[in-house]
C-alpha cells in the first residue's frame, strides 16, 4: 500500500476504487444532476466518508476544494484512518456501534459509504437515523454496495428494508446505477408531520435534540428539525464564506460580528508570526524548497494541523486566507462554549472532544510535530518544565501584542532517544 518514490511515500492499492475514483466521482455527480464533479454547485462542500479505505475518494475531492472527513473503527494493526492521515487528509477514529458521532446535528452536506461494512438494515434502522441527524437539509447519502443489486431472497429483504426506511424518514431516491444509490434528505420539516401515523421514527423532543452529542447513545428520533440552522444546502451554495461571515449569518449562532471579526484579525497576525518562527526551522534544509516560498504539495512538510481549542475556527480561516497548503482539525473542547456548528457551517471540519481523554487518532499522525502553546506566562512556564521530561526542544517567546501572554514553541525529536 505504501511505496517509496523519489524519497516520497506513494500509495498503491488493489482496490478498483483507487484507479477508478475519478469515474466514480463523475458517476455520483451525474446521479445528483451536476456536471464536471462541481459538487459545490449543488451546495456540497463537506463530506463524511464512512470506512474510507485508503482515502482515495477524499484525495480526489480535495482537488475540487471539498473537505472529506474519513471515519473508521479502530484497528490494532493500523489501517484506514492512519493511512488517510498519512496522505495528508482529514480522518479520525469513530464508529456507529452505540454512541452518536461527535458532531452536531446538520453537520455534513454528504455522507458516503462505499462497501463500508455498515449493516444499515440492522438495529431497526437506528444507524440510518444517525446518518439523517448529521446530514444537512437537502444533503445526500451515497451508498455503494452489492446489496443494492440484491438477487437472493435474504439480500432482497435487507435492501427493501433500507429502501423503505429511507422513504419513511423523508429521503428521496434520486438515482440508482450499478451498485450505487443516492438519496436526498428532505428540505421541508413538514414532511415528517405529513407521514402516516406510525410510519418511521418520530421527531426528537427538545431534550433529546442537542448540539453537543458527546458520548450520547444513539437516538431513534429525527434530530435538528427545530434548529435555526435548518437551511437547505442549495440555498447557500456560496454561503457562508469560509473566511468571513456577515451579521445575519452570525446571528444564527448568537454571536456578534465585532467579536468574531476581532478574533479573525488576531489570527491573521498570529499566523504570520507562527509561520515566521517555524519557516526557517522547518524548511531551511528542505531539498525541494522553491526559493523563499513554502514548498508546494507533495513536498510541504506541514499538511495537517490540530487546533486544540478552535473557538470560532479563526486559525483555520487565517491559514486559508494566507494560502497555506494545510487542513485543520478544529477541536472544540466539551468543557467550553460549543461553536462547532458554526465551524462546520463555514465548510471546515471539526469535532467535539474532552481533552482529559486521548484524541481518537493513531500515534504520530499529525505533521505539526511542532507544538505551539499560547497562554499566560505562568502556564507557559509550567508547560515548558514538562517538555524537558518529554525530551522536546522548547523555547519561550514573548508576545509583542500582550504583556501577559507567552508562546511556547516546541519540537518533538525527529530521531528516537533512549528513555531515562
Amino acid at each position: 500500500m505504501m511505496m517509496m518514490d523519489d524519497d516520497q511515500i506513494s500509495f498503491r492499492s488493489a482496490s478498483p476504487m483507487f484507479d477508478e475514483v475519478e469515474d466514480y466521482s463523475h458517476q455520483i455527480a451525474q446521479m445528483i444532476g451536476i456536471k464536471n464533479d462541481n459538487f459545490i454547485e449543488a451546495g456540497v462542500r463537506t463530506i463524511l466518508d464512512i470506512g474510507c479505505g485508503y482515502g482515495s475518494f477524499g484525495a480526489h475531492l480535495l482537488s475540487k476544494q471539498l473537505l472529506t472527513m474519513c471515519i473508521a473503527n479502530y484497528e490494532a494493526s493500523g489501517s484506514q484512518v492512519q493511512l488517510t492521515l498519512e496522505r495528508g487528509l482529514p480522518a479520525m477514529i469513530a464508529s456507529f456501534v452505540s454512541k452518536q458521532l461527535p458532531y452536531p446535528s446538520l453537520s455534513f452536506d454528504m455522507l458516503h459509504c462505499s462497501t463500508c461494512g455498515i449493516d444499515w438494515d440492522q438495529k431497526d434502522g437506528l444507524l440510518l437515523v444517525e446518518v439523517d441527524r448529521v446530514l444537512k437539509p437537502g444533503g445526500y447519502f451515497v451508498w455503494t454496495s452489492p446489496l443494492t443489486n440484491a438477487r437472493n431472497k435474504e439480500d432482497l429483504k435487507r435492501w427493501n428494508f433500507v429502501h423503505d426506511f429511507a422513504e419513511s424518514i423523508c429521503w428521496t431516491l434520486l438515482s440508482q446505477q450499478d451498485k450505487t444509490v443516492v438519496w436526498k434528505k428532505t428540505i421541508k420539516t413538514k414532511c415528517y408531520s405529513a407521514r402516516k401515523p406510525g410510519v418511521g421514527p418520530s421527531v426528537c423532543s427538545k431534550g433529546h435534540d442537542v448540539e453537543s452529542p458527546y458520548y450520547r447513545p444513539l437516538q431513534m428520533c429525527l434530530g435538528g428539525t427545530r434548529s435555526r440552522r435548518w437551511i437547505p444546502i442549495e440555498g447557500r451554495t456560496r454561503w457562508p464564506s469560509r473566511s468571513n461571515m456577515n451579521k445575519t449569518e452570525l446571528s444564527l449562532y448568537g454571536l456578534h460580528q465585532e467579536v468574531v471579526g476581532e478574533d479573525a484579525e488576531n489570527w491573521k497576525v498570529n499566523v504570520r508570526e507562527y509561520w515566521s518562527l517555524l519557516s526557517p526551522l522547518i524548511f531551511s534544509d528542505h531539498p525541494k524548497r522553491p526559493g523563499d516560498e513554502d514548498p508546494s504539495p507533495p513536498y510541504n512538510m506541514l499538511r495537517n494541523v490540530l487546533d486544540m481549542n478552535a473557538q470560532y475556527g479563526g486559525l483555520n480561516s487565517a491559514l486559508l486566507e494566507a494560502k497555506k497548503s494545510v487542513w485543520v482539525m478544529n477541536v472544540v473542547p466539551t468543557a467550553g462554549p460549543n461553536h462547532l456548528p458554526m465551524i462546520l457551517d463555514r465548510g471546515f471540519v471539526g469535532v467535539l472532544h474532552d481533552w482529559c481523554e486521548a484524541f481518537p487518532s493513531y500515534p504520530r499522525t499529525y505533521d505539526l510535530g511542532w507544538v505551539i502553546i499560547r497562554d499566560t506566562a505562568q502556564l507557559v512556564e509550567a508547560a515548558r518544565a514538562l517538555t524537558t521530561q518529554l525530551k522536546w526542544e522548547a523555547r519561550v517567546i514573548e508576545v509583542e501584542s500582550s504583556s501577559e501572554q507567552r508562546l511556547l514553541v516546541c519540537q518533538k525529536p525527529i530521531t528516537k532517544r533512549q528513555s531515562i
